[in-house]
């Protein structure tokens, strides 16, 4: 077989380049419109006119703080007057004895007593007079004409004792001191018994000795949480006042004060101690820190106690307070191998205090 190739002449390219520049032509224009439809009028010429400028000028200015103040709230209503309420004028006192019950005797802690009350001026009694009617006459003739004894005063002596204590159901131990010192037809007796740090009892009696016995011229007395009473003895006026009430009673002769009568009945032990017996009572007008009474002490007998130095007998005398009455039972041991000196006190309140003062050391100067 035989393959026969025909030979075509190529024109020139030099006779297309017109031809090719007319074809870009067209295609910049078509460009150009579809640039111009897609900017849809977005393009803006910019004016040949003059444009005016505007200058804005600001400024920046510090605003002032603003107090935020809270109203404030209305003045108070003047306050209202208190109705005066109309004064009760209160009862004439009836005449008679204002005795005041005494409160239980003090073993409280230290700090808030009642302020003492001003000594009352005793009143002018006339010698024979008896200040007040009955129910109270029985007993203020006693009061008046006390029993006389014959006494004999213990030389001075100095005493120490071991003290407990009971209140409120708890016990405290301790220590007291009664001094009695007899010097130039004078006496003096100073005492104390407490317990740790606290004094729960001083006293101080201070007056003569006369044909009665101890005769006392002023008694002082301090108690926990109270404040120092005194009982005036006068001589001069014949009465028995007290700092802490204003009852005045009569002085006859042989009355005493609280720490008198211990060395009083001492003193009739020691005079005559036939007085001493099982049974017997011997009464003694007494001056407490607000009025006078008549201490009926009952003798119970001679009883063997137990101290320190050993066993002793003493005689046991016993003051019972009158029934409803506040004060304070007193028992008493004296004793006679001893100059009759106390050996052993025990002061018993109403609810069951008690104080207990056993003796511990004595120190006597009968050979002085």
């Amino acid at each position: 077989m035989a393959i026969l190739f025909r030979w075509t002449k190529t024109p020139s390219p030099r006779k297309f380049r017109p031809l090719r520049w007319i074809v870009l032509l067209i295609a910049s224009l078509l460009l150009h419109v579809l640039a111009f439809q897609w900017a849809d009028g977005r393009i803006v010429f910019p004016s040949l006119k003059e444009t005016q400028t505007t200058v804005i000028t600001t400024a920046l200015k510090t605003a002032e703080p603003t107090v935020q103040t809270k109203p404030l709230p209305p003045p108070p209503p003047p306050p209202k007057k208190p109705r005066s309420k109309p004064r009760r004028i209160p009862p004439a006192p009836q005449p008679g004895p204002v005795i005041e019950s005494e409160p239980t005797a003090g073993m409280e802690v230290p700090g808030t007593s009642v302020e003492p009350v001003a000594e009352i001026a005793p009143i002018e009694l006339p010698p024979d007079s008896v200040p007040y009617p009955p129910p109270y006459m029985e007993e203020l003739a006693a009061l008046n004409q006390p029993e006389s004894y014959k006494v004999d005063p213990p030389p001075s002596a100095a005493l120490h004792f071991d003290v407990r204590v009971l209140r409120q159901g708890q016990e405290a131990y301790g220590h007291g001191n009664i001094n009695w010192e007899t010097k130039d037809g004078g006496y003096t007796i100073t005492g104390d018994a407490g317990a740790l740090i606290f004094t729960f009892l001083s006293f101080r009696s201070e007056g003569t000795i006369d044909s009665s016995g101890v005769a006392p011229v002023i008694y002082s007395e301090k108690r926990f949480r109270r404040s120092e009473t005194n009982t005036h003895f006068h001589r001069e006026r014949n009465t028995i006042s007290f700092s802490a009430s204003t009852v005045s009673y009569a002085r006859k002769g042989g009355e005493q004060d609280r720490a008198s009568v211990v060395w009083q009945l001492a003193s009739i032990g020691r005079g005559d101690s036939s007085r001493f017996a099982p049974g017997a009572e011997i009464d003694i007008v007494v001056a407490g820190v607000r009025d006078a009474d008549t201490w009926h002490m009952q003798v119970k007998g001679i009883e063997e106690i137990e101290l320190n130095s050993g066993k002793i007998n003493a005689w046991h005398l016993v003051r019972m307070p009158r029934p409803g009455s506040y004060d304070q039972r007193l028992d008493i041991w004296l004793a006679p191998q001893h100059e009759w000196y106390p050996v052993k006190l025990l002061y018993t309140e109403t609810n069951g205090d008690y104080l207990d003062m056993s003796l511990s050391n004595l120190n006597s100067f009968a050979n002085r």
